[in-house]
């Protein structure tokens, strides 16, 4: 890679299927990509639409750098994941999330780094094998509160563990983040770790459990405007993983059929 090249960075988005009353829309919340070019190295956004194919998907893949899991307002259905849906579920379009399970599985074999954000890291712990609490005041006993409709800038803070990349983006600080999900991540899946908690153990993000691919999810929203000035440090060391990866190899994960690898490898994060 040279000096002057940005490193690519693919970004998925909202889509909402067409009624008789509205045309099908896919769009996408500028933070995302402003969060992108605004990082210290900056990166180069990519918007992706809901591909259908697999081919497609993955020879998107293999044009980019790096990849966000971008989160949504809506939620993933319970009945993938052979739950019974509580009362306030509102499930996302079934062409997005069968989309964003495709472009998580492929970008978890090709181990480009990727940046998961709200739903997105919930996605990426159950497609690589997870579990997720479908409602947090009822699944956790004192919940503290991690939605409120009235209030956009409702904040917690999160416990990170030491000894984790986490760590060595936020710091030791306390560290507050913005909260606006029902849903949660439960069991983890073997890949990742939990390495931050709420104060009342609901489980605020995830890493891969190897060191040399950079893999996070996070339950809060660093790309949103209620975000903290820390937040824009964690797209940083995202770009910044990107800008020093190689082309991506295939590395089969648990749950996953094996691919065919590409020959080529891919430098430690």
């Amino acid at each position: 890679m040279t000096e002057t090249r940005k490193p690519i960075i693919g970004i998925n988005g909202e889509f909402r299927d067409a009624t008789e009353e509205t045309s099908a829309l896919n769009w996408y919340h500028s933070g995302y990509f402003d969060r992108v070019m605004a990082a210290n190295p900056a990166g180069l956004p990519v918007l992706v639409p809901p591909l259908r194919k697999e081919e497609d998907i993955r020879q998107f893949l293999e044009t980019i750098d790096g990849l966000i899991l971008t989160g949504s307002r809506l939620d993933l259905d319970p009945k993938a994941m052979d739950l019974e849906p509580h009362p306030v579920s509102r499930p996302m379009s079934r062409r997005r999330e069968q989309f964003d399970r495709k472009l998580c599985a492929l970008a978890v074999e090709m181990r480009l780094p990727i940046l998961a954000i709200g739903s997105g890291m919930q996605l990426l712990n159950v497609v690589c094998g997870g579990t997720l609490l479908q409602h947090i005041p009822e699944a956790v006993p004192r919940a503290m509160p991690h939605r409120d409709a009235r209030n956009e800038a409702l904040r917690h803070i999160v416990l990170i563990e030491e000894d984790s990349r986490m760590f060595q983006i936020y710091g030791p600080l306390e560290t507050r983040v913005n909260s606006q999900h029902h849903m949660a991540v439960d069991g983890v899946a073997d890949l990742f770790r939990a390495t931050a908690t709420a104060p009342d153990g609901v489980i605020e993000a995830i890493e891969s459990v190897d060191p040399t691919w950079f893999c996070i999810g996070v339950q809060w929203h660093p790309e949103n405007e209620t975000a903290s000035a820390l937040d824009i440090q964690l797209f940083n060391a995202f770009i910044e993983a990107c800008a020093d990866a190689a082309a991506p190899m295939t590395i089969p994960f648990p749950g996953s059929a094996a691919r065919s690898a590409s020959g080529r490898s891919r430098k430690a994060a």
